[in-house]
């Protein structure tokens, strides 16, 4: 698959994703496999399977309590833990799995608008 490259008229604040390909995700100069998103920082991330991703895998993300945590599942649209849902929604933090070329896109589109959000992708 050739690399995906993005761009934007109006720049968000924060990292953002300008491309990815099957190596990862492009944040700044860096590329991550898999990748923790803040309106601040970015970094790379070594995810546990995602049936065992929970609170603690993600905890990075939620200092500033986003509105929403974007969930990027990899190549395919999966479901996250029960567990990890009920413990967010108990904060008040929602959750929006997608597949990860879906989040990447989410972010950026998000960022641009303002939104107080994380992300979470895994690899492609």
């Amino acid at each position: 698959m050739p690399d995906l490259h993005m761009h934007r008229e109006e720049r968000a604040g924060g990292p953002l994703i300008h491309g990815f390909s099957a190596a990862g995700f492009r944040v700044g100069e860096e590329v991550h496999a898999a990748v923790l998103l803040t309106a601040e920082w970015s970094q790379g991330w070594s995810p546990p399977p995602l049936a065992e991703l929970d609170m603690a895998a993600i905890e990075p993300l939620l200092a500033r309590l986003p509105e929403f945590v974007i969930l990027g599942t990899g190549p395919t649209l999966a479901r996250p833990p029960r567990a990890l849902v009920a413990a967010l929604e108990a904060r008040g933090t929602g959750i929006e799995p997608m597949d990860s070329r879906a989040a990447a896109r989410a972010w950026g589109v998000l960022r641009a608008e303002g939104r107080l959000v994380a992300a979470a992708i895994y690899p492609l």
